[in-house]
């Protein structure tokens, strides 16, 4: 599957051409193309690099999914592998969704695996900010990383809510078992760490594309990738202190449970000592020996008394302790 627009001037021009008239369009140097491939193979590739020039390392590292978040400079091209993030709500995992990107002076040529990266959303973006499309490549790509990097910050923030979640659960009375909690917890961590490898190395990227040497963002476009670095930084930033706060989360899990069961274990002592009054009077009177008392109503009434007088101190000595 291919899809391509044909930008010239700053306006769009044409759209869905075949990718065999990409070289005729390159001939003017007021054109811009972008060519959206999805799930190619070496042959489209063959094609492609024709027409525009392509490195063989990169187009072996755009076959090969699963590339590190990474910007790699050629000769006539830059080759840009990034990761769109969602977030599946049923099982709470963070799923990545990777993406080649080729930079030229005149084209934007994006590779994906699948239709899980949803480009319409990158397409309406430069369509509500075509006053900026005069600024060519770098406006295409600017659209998509802001793409990209909004998806992170979403992903991030609906952790961030999900670790509320398990917080409020801690200190809840009607908690569930602990053994809920802890899982819950490690599949944040885990979706944490996924988000933590995308979200990252994108620092780097964003920042050399800034880069005066690289010739890929002009000072018109320079505020508009400042403000796609500074969501960066807030999501990578993010990530690290949620992970912190997983962490935090599953200590107090711990506490939390031994100081449950250094009160149980108060309870159950308490509850036995009190009974314990009882059983050494009865067992005391229960001797086969005479005592004060034997064989008379006076001594059962005696030791009643100090079996109740004895118990209800206990468990009035016990409540103001809060050990009941």
């Amino acid at each position: 599957m291919a899809r391509t627009r044909l930008y010239r001037n700053g306006v769009l021009e044409a759209e869905d051409f075949p990718v065999e008239k990409i070289s005729d369009h390159l001939e003017d140097d007021r054109a811009v193309v972008w060519l959206d491939l999805v799930d190619p193979t070496q042959a489209d590739f063959d094609v492609i690099s024709e027409e525009c020039g392509l490195h063989h390392l990169a187009v072996e590292d755009a076959l090969n999914f699963g590339q590190r978040p990474k910007l790699d400079r050629y000769r006539s091209h830059l080759f840009i592998s990034a990761y769109g993030v969602r977030l599946d709500g049923r099982e709470g995992r963070v799923v990545t969704d990777e993406i080649g990107v080729f930079v030229t002076a005149q084209t934007l040529i994006t590779v994906r695996r699948g239709d899980g990266l949803d480009l319409d959303a990158v397409v309406a973006r430069w369509d509500d900010n075509a006053d900026l499309s005069r600024y060519g490549v770098a406006f295409l790509l600017h659209g998509l990383l802001d793409y990209l990097v909004d998806g992170h910050l979403a992903a991030v923030q609906e952790l961030d809510q999900s670790l509320e979640d398990v917080e409020g659960l801690l200190f809840d009375a009607d908690r569930p078992s602990v053994r809920a909690v802890q899982r819950r917890s490690f599949r944040l961590r885990r979706s944490l760490v996924v988000l933590r490898r995308v979200t990252l190395p994108m620092r780097e990227v964003v920042n050399a594309l800034m880069r005066p040497t690289l010739h890929v963002v002009g000072e018109p476009m320079l505020p508009y990738y400042q403000d796609v670095y500074d969501h960066v930084l807030r999501a990578a930033e993010w990530t690290e202190s949620l992970r912190d706060l997983v962490t935090t989360i599953l200590e107090t899990n711990l506490t939390v449970q031994g100081n449950r069961m250094n009160l149980i274990m108060k309870q159950v002592t308490s509850w036995a000592a009190i009974i314990a009054v009882p059983t050494a009077v009865t067992g005391f009177y229960g001797q086969n020996v005479p005592y004060p008392g034997f064989g008379r109503p006076g001594g059962f009434i005696t030791s009643t008394l100090v079996t109740v007088v004895l118990s209800i101190a206990l468990y009035v000595t016990f409540k103001r302790k809060e050990w009941l």
